[in-house]
């Protein structure tokens, strides 16, 4: 991907963050504008980033190429599951996170006795985004 072609799809990206705000501030006052803005930044921002990634992997270009090695389809396959076990892991984490942590909040302002057991809860939903961690460090290590 050519210079040219990253600053146009950098500037597309940001254009279309700022001209959908930009209609949202200045358009006329009612209801639904909000829903009309989020709507018409997603359709701009999601097709930028569709005909980014059409143009990203249009061209031959071998990731390792400087390495001499040559990537196969198993070894993009692992990266891409080291990435998804570590974001739905993070994800998971923090929904727990937050629904134990409000829980504790609310229990420790009714009894303080409690704060050592309710930190153990909320420790343990964070356990969930490190086990993921651990498992993308794990994959990662076998390639």
């Amino acid at each position: 991907m050519t210079t040219l072609v990253q600053i146009l799809v950098a500037a597309a990206l940001v254009l279309s963050i700022i001209i959908p705000f930009g209609v949202y501030l200045i358009g006329e006052k009612n209801r639904g504008r909000y829903k009309t803005a989020i709507g018409v930044n997603s359709f701009f921002f999601f097709g930028t980033m569709i005909v980014a990634a059409g143009v990203i992997l249009a061209g031959k270009v071998n990731v390792l190429a400087a390495a001499g090695d040559s990537m196969t389809v198993g070894a993009g396959m692992a990266y891409l599951a080291a990435a998804l076990v570590t974001g739905l892991s993070c994800i998971g984490g923090g929904i727990a996170v937050a629904s134990a942590a409000s829980a504790a909040l609310g229990a420790i302002s009714e009894d303080s006795s409690i704060l050592g057991k309710s930190l153990i809860f909320v420790g343990l939903a964070e356990g969930v985004a490190l086990y993921g961690l651990i498992i993308s460090f794990m994959i990662l290590g076998k390639l």
